[in-house]
């Protein structure tokens, strides 16, 4: 059964003067999701997220949260949405203590209601050492946990997060990750951006933007098995080996090999289907590398974005040259 749809955009659409900011983006979240919506800078995400908040009118089309207009009826969705942006307006003087009771009195909490919301989130993100720190000194995954409390204190149903990681070490990471897998298991909602291939991974469901454009949007695994990811007569590998730059570059030029990407200490080929593994073998043995593992792969997410967005550009180059 289709989840109920908590998130829609339909031709959403931003201009800055002559400059398309996005350009008719269309797309739905069901209720309970993690959407990643992932793009280079520049490329519209926070514009998008600011127009489904409703702190940006679209020029064009419109965005509807749980049915709701959310230029015309955004007072109905003012309590059913959090938000925590880039740079969350933390108030570095008071306490982490301080900066929940505001925050709250701010969602109209008062009382024992306010003290019961904050004793729920200090338990949910674990920041109750914390509770007497000022904001200011807390290192940038606390600070982030802070300001995820802050924007939940209200219970919304669907929260949207602007690059909530970036910036924290990759312990942080992934606990911030634990808490949005528990919020998810919970029913609500979650519009994530990201700049990191292995959270885009980790969503039920993600979209692509380049240059204004929603590019593509799904379930990952099903956008893994698009034909312009996997073209015809092609296969990928992994290539395990020492000197693993030094390799890449060697490969990258042989006849057969259409792409190479370095990651850690292997290789991801995209080579055409006769291509043996002798050839590459006898390619590296040339260089003094013996010692290497090759297995056959599917692509990843990194090779899905990659890929359409090599489409997208080879497509315009054309329309240019026409």
């Amino acid at each position: 059964m289709a989840a109920e749809t908590m998130i829609e955009c339909e031709g959403l659409t931003k201009k800055f003067g002559s400059f398309t900011a996005v350009d008719h983006v269309s797309f739905k979240v069901g209720k309970g999701s993690i959407f990643g919506f992932l793009g280079p800078n520049g490329s519209g995400k926070s514009t998008v997220i600011r127009m489904l908040c409703g702190l940006l009118e679209p020029t064009e089309g419109r965005a509807l949260i749980a049915g709701f207009d959310v230029a015309r009826e955004t007072d109905k969705i003012k309590s059913m949405i959090g938000y925590m942006s880039q740079k969350f307006s933390l108030y570095d003087e008071l306490t982490v203590h301080e900066n929940l009771m505001f925050y709250g009195r701010l969602y109209g909490l008062r009382g024992e209601a306010l003290a019961r919301r904050r004793d729920e989130l200090v338990a949910l993100t674990h920041i109750e050492p914390y509770m007497n720190r000022r904001a200011a000194l807390l290192s940038g995954g606390w600070r982030q946990r802070l300001a995820m409390a802050c924007s939940l204190l209200h219970q919304p149903t669907v929260l949207f997060l602007d690059e909530p990681t970036a910036g924290i070490d990759p312990v942080a990471r992934r606990e911030l990750w634990d808490l949005l897998f528990e919020f998810s298991s919970r029913g609500m909602t979650l519009f994530v951006t990201t700049h990191y291939m292995d959270e885009a991974e980790r969503c039920t469901h993600v979209g692509y933007i380049h240059m204004s454009k929603l590019v593509v949007c799904g379930v990952p695994d099903e956008l893994k098995h698009l034909p312009s990811v996997n073209p015809p007569g092609t296969k990928r590998w992994d290539v395990t080996c020492e000197h693993v730059t030094a390799a890449m570059q060697a490969l990258r030029h042989m006849p057969g090999v259409r792409n190479t990407t370095v990651f850690g200490q292997s290789m991801h080929l995209l080579v055409d289907e006769q291509m043996s593994e002798e050839t590459v073998r006898a390619q590296l043995a040339a260089l003094g590398i013996t010692k290497v593992d090759i297995h056959p792969i599917g692509p990843s997410l990194e090779d899905v974005f990659v890929a359409l967005t090599a489409n997208r550009n080879d497509g315009q180059t054309k329309e240019g040259k026409a």
